[in-house]
């Protein structure tokens, strides 16, 4: 049997052979980028993909034989997408959960990542954000999942001007079904101690992370790592939240390019 390839798109540049590649978090898609586009597009081949159960990968679920997720299931998926497409190297960018997949593409197939550009990245759950992880865990059968999704979307981004994050979110989520959150809900339970094992282990690639100043609940974290490991660089962009591509993707994209113009591939 073939493997099923999850939803992508390609936007070729006539010239460059570099890649990048775009990681979206998890009750997102692809759509969340369409602020990095049209300047990523005049130097670099341009891969967009949607997660499985995401966008326009929804209709894939079935064809999945494993129904429980890991993280090293839903990168498996992003390294087939760039087999099938005889991509052998290239720069990742990837938002909220997405950054925990890229780190993790790095850990278990270092030499497709030529870079790391981590926006709003989670490298630890905090006291807030793991007691979230709880309460949702104990309500996530009982109760609709949007209405858990709308909690989290406005605890992580509570400032009227994280509203249009939110919305995008929140619209986004919506292509979801129940089951599918459930699947991918259980992940968080995985991050802590996944984030353990990257945080004691440095890899030996770039990595940029890009967080908001307004980021209160990974914000932390994210400095703590940049602390302990040499090849880390950290941005912050002030007046911003979690979903820092959306919020300002001015400062975004001006530091994202100009880090990967630096790195090989």
């Amino acid at each position: 049997m073939s493997k099923s390839i999850l939803f992508h798109r390609i936007i070729p540049h006539k010239t460059s052979k570099i890649w990048v590649v775009f990681v979206h978090g998890a009750g997102g898609s692809s759509a969340i980028w369409f602020r990095q586009l049209r300047v990523y597009q005049k130097d670099y081949n341009v891969l967009l993909l949607d997660l499985r159960g995401h966008g326009k990968s929804t209709h894939l679920v079935q064809t999945f034989v494993d129904s429980n997720y890991s993280f090293n299931k839903v990168s498996e998926d992003i390294i087939d997408v760039l087999d099938h497409n005889n991509i052998v190297c290239a720069h990742f960018v990837g938002i909220s959960l997405g950054t925990i997949i890229i780190r993790n593409i790095a850990e278990i197939a270092p030499e497709y990542v030529s870079s790391m550009v981590l926006g709003g990245a989670i490298t630890r759950f905090n006291t807030r954000s793991n007691t979230l992880v709880y309460l949702g865990n104990i309500f996530k059968h009982c109760l609709p999942y949007m209405w858990l999704y709308r909690l989290f979307a406005f605890i992580m981004m509570p400032k009227k001007r994280h509203k249009e994050s939110r919305l995008l979110f929140v619209r986004e989520a919506k292509l979801l079904c129940q089951k599918e959150f459930i699947r991918w809900f259980k992940l968080a339970m995985d991050v802590n101690p996944l984030m353990r094992y990257f945080k004691e282990k440095e890899i030996d690639i770039p990595i940029l992370y890009i967080m908001g100043k307004e980021d209160h609940m990974f914000l932390g974290p994210v400095k703590e790592m940049v602390k302990r490991h040499k090849n880390s660089l950290l941005h912050t962009i002030q007046q911003c939240g979690h979903v820092c591509n959306v919020e300002q993707p001015d400062s975004f994209n001006q530091h994202s390019l100009a880090f990967i113009a630096k790195q090989g591939c």
